[in-house]
């Protein structure tokens, strides 16, 4: 007599290992989707240290959206798509300016209304007579811990 299939033992083999899998796979992935929506955040600051950089060497002090001309991702003038995982907010007084991401989703750690700053402050007191704009940054540590990347736009004033 010939024998044809899989045993009961063999099949609950299979179907062990298949679970295994899936218990580390499926963390991994949610992990990932998390860090690529978060990466949205240090391309958003950079862009804004940059306008910010650009206006401190024409007017010797630091500016608001409007005046640096820089538009936060999800935005009409931004793009056509209107889609993001965070609200971007400006607050500028004479001496700084205060960049904020602040998570719409939770990602991973990170809960909703978790945060992401970048302080702009313009330093006129360079040997050179030249302003300087030194970049601080920080936030939320759950939420910084997605965008390692975000950490390296600080820059210090000395």
């Amino acid at each position: 007599m010939k024998k044809q299939g899989f045993t009961l033992i063999e099949l609950m083999v299979v179907i062990v290992i298949m679970g295994i899998l899936a218990a580390v796979a499926v963390p991994k992935l949610f992990g990932m989707i998390a860090k690529s929506k978060a990466s949205e955040v240090p391309t958003a600051a950079g862009s804004w240290i940059n306008l910010q950089d650009a206006y401190t060497v024409e007017s010797s002090t630091v500016g608001s959206w409007s005046q640096i001309g820089y538009n936060a991702p999800g935005t009409a003038a931004a793009s056509t798509s209107k889609t993001t995982n965070f609200e971007y907010s400006d607050n500028t007084t004479a001496s700084q300016s205060v960049w904020t991401a602040k998570a719409l989703v939770k990602l991973n750690d990170c809960n909703v209304g978790g945060t992401w700053t970048a302080t702009a402050k313009a330093d006129h007191n360079a040997t050179d007579g030249s302003t300087y704009v030194g970049i601080t940054t920080g936030g939320t540590p759950n939420c910084t811990g997605l965008t390692p990347s975000f950490a390296a736009l600080a820059r210090s004033t000395n």
